[in-house]
């Protein structure tokens, strides 16, 4: 077993978080991390309502009684999001633990942290996870630039990255993005993070509710299989390259494009029915990171947990015989 000061404060067995996932951190999941002994998010904005969430919470609930937490990503949309509503659902119903993505979560932390909530606040870059460090969160989860979903702006690889974090950070630094079997998280855990943090390698599990050809998808692509989008707008997209993802790249280089030109081929909505539910792999845009290449099973949550924390026993104790 692996313990650390992230898996005491947490209250956790195993420093393996399954982060915030829109239309992936529902009960059936998250529960599954819970009872393996890893940390897992309901998505917050997954759910239509404050209301729904707090369905959603209890959901969970009632399939687990050991830790997990709430995703709240905090961003600019077209529809204002009730983000005070949205906190009063994770307050009123018991979370202890919340991660914040997005936006500064500082105008948020104070009812937060006197509710007893722990916060982990999501960054792409050194200087942002600072700035959350200083306001106040209690622990960081820094993505490289091999996760999917937004890898910001500054193109810097978990290999670099996460030790530029750990050695200026003081809180817990949970590594993200390139990560998906015992390998990486003991290479995370040498590199100064104190665990791991992983997306795509969950949607390969049979808890995942999304079609099986997501699953089957993720397993035949590799490390090649993903686009960037969105880069000429400034707001740099990793998501899993097909069809569509191809179209939105070409037009995305056309000369005075605007995010307007591409708006309908990027829809959440049309991603989420005809992709995640649909099982059409080319009928939308959807998230993967270039961990495809390290994914070759879709396993139960329970089975790649155990698998990942041998694998990363065996390496950490295996490393010691290397040195004379």
């Amino acid at each position: 077993m692996i313990t650390n000061r992230f898996t005491t404060m947490f209250g956790i067995d195993h420093p393996i978080v399954c982060g915030g996932m829109l239309a992936l951190g529902t009960a059936e999941l998250i529960s599954a991390v819970a009872n393996a002994g890893a940390l897992g998010f309901v998505s917050g904005l997954t759910q239509p309502t404050p209301d729904d969430l707090a369905k959603e919470i209890q959901r969970t609930f009632s399939m687990t009684s050991k830790p997990f937490g709430v995703n709240l990503t905090i961003l600019p949309t077209i529809n204002p999001v009730p983000y005070d509503a949205y906190i009063d659902a994770i307050i009123d119903s018991g979370i202890k633990i919340v991660e914040t993505a997005g936006q500064n979560p500082e105008p948020y932390l104070p009812r937060l942290k006197a509710a007893g909530i722990v916060v982990i606040h999501k960054a792409t870059a050194v200087r942002h996870a600072l700035k959350a460090e200083r306001v106040g969160v209690d622990a960081i989860s820094i993505d490289g630039f091999e996760c999917a979903g937004h890898p910001g702006e500054d193109d810097i690889g978990g290999i670099v990255l996460i030790p530029a974090a750990t050695s200026q950070i003081k809180i817990p630094v949970i590594a993200s993005g390139g990560i998906a079997d015992g390998r990486g998280l003991a290479a995370a855990l040498a590199l100064g993070a104190s665990g791991v943090n992983m997306g795509t390698r969950f949607v390969a599990t049979q808890e995942a509710q999304v079609h099986i050809n997501v699953k089957n998808q993720i397993v035949a692509n590799d490390e090649r299989s993903t686009n960037v989008v969105f880069r000429e707008f400034h707001n740099s997209a990793r998501v899993a390259k097909n069809k569509i993802s191809d179209e939105i790249k070409e037009i995305g280089q056309r000369p005075g494009a605007t995010f307007a030109d591409v708006a309908a081929l990027a829809s959440g909505a049309r991603g989420r029915a005809e992709v995640l539910a649909g099982g059409d792999m080319d009928g939308g845009v959807w998230w993967a990171g270039q961990t495809q290449g390290l994914i070759h099973d879709v396993p139960t949550v329970d089975e790649l947990i155990k698998r990942m924390m041998a694998e990363a026993e065996a390496v950490l104790t295996g490393l010691p015989k290397l040195v004379s």
